[in-house]
């Protein structure tokens, strides 16, 4: 790391919310395959685990993602709302975390946004029962076929147990690289609903 371009008070924006869409905004600019991906980190009965998701959209209520509602990551999330992101965008020196809370997307979101999917993948939420143990692959490759079959020349709904969550941040922090690790950080956090501080960071 050795970015000489400085991150300083002057150059925040008051809402962390623009301040992400400025750099996610360069991000997909610069950065050619999934600057979306983010690591959600969940902790349920003491375990902590992190996996890549990609964020589908983003605006001052927060940032969202869609997946199985049944999966470990969901489970874990009905248990303990509270989860972290994390965006790391190393060909500009750029991280990105963010604290906060999860909420369900509205079931309008939610089919809004599985109407877009490849019909591929919406055949596929159908047929995974994501994190459950599997005899093999041919009994998910049954499973997708008989979905598809089913579905034939037809419009394939959302299922029940597939939708969105919306991550409501109360703490996101910018971290810009600089030489010698003498990086720049700032974190804004909420105070009052939509009053956020900024304060910088040690490195």
């Amino acid at each position: 790391m050795g970015n000489t371009i400085p991150l300083l008070e002057n150059d925040l924006a008051k809402s962390p919310f623009v301040q992400f869409a400025r750099w996610f905004d360069e991000a997909r600019q610069k950065i050619a395959e999934l600057p979306e991906a983010m690591t959600l980190s969940t902790c349920a009965n003491g375990i902590v685990m992190s996996r890549i998701v990609l964020l589908k959209g983003f605006d001052e209520h927060g940032f969202v993602f869609y997946t199985n509602y049944n999966s470990r990551k969901g489970a874990q999330i009905t248990e303990n709302p509270r989860v972290s992101l994390c965006f790391f965008w190393p060909a500009l020196e750029r991280q990105v975390q963010i604290q906060g809370a999860v909420v369900k997307t509205t079931e309008q979101e939610a089919d809004a946004y599985f109407a877009t999917r490849p019909r591929g993948s919406q055949i596929g939420a159908w047929a995974s029962n994501q994190s459950t143990v599997i005899p093999g692959r041919g009994d998910l490759d049954r499973r997708f076929a008989e979905i598809e079959a089913t579905y034939r020349e037809r419009q394939i709904p959302r299922p029940p147990h597939w939708g969105g969550y919306r991550v409501i941040p109360i703490e996101i922090e910018f971290w810009q690289g600089r030489a010698d690790r003498l990086h720049d950080r700032f974190v804004y956090r909420l105070r009052e609903p939509k009053d956020w501080i900024i304060e910088r960071l040690s490195p």
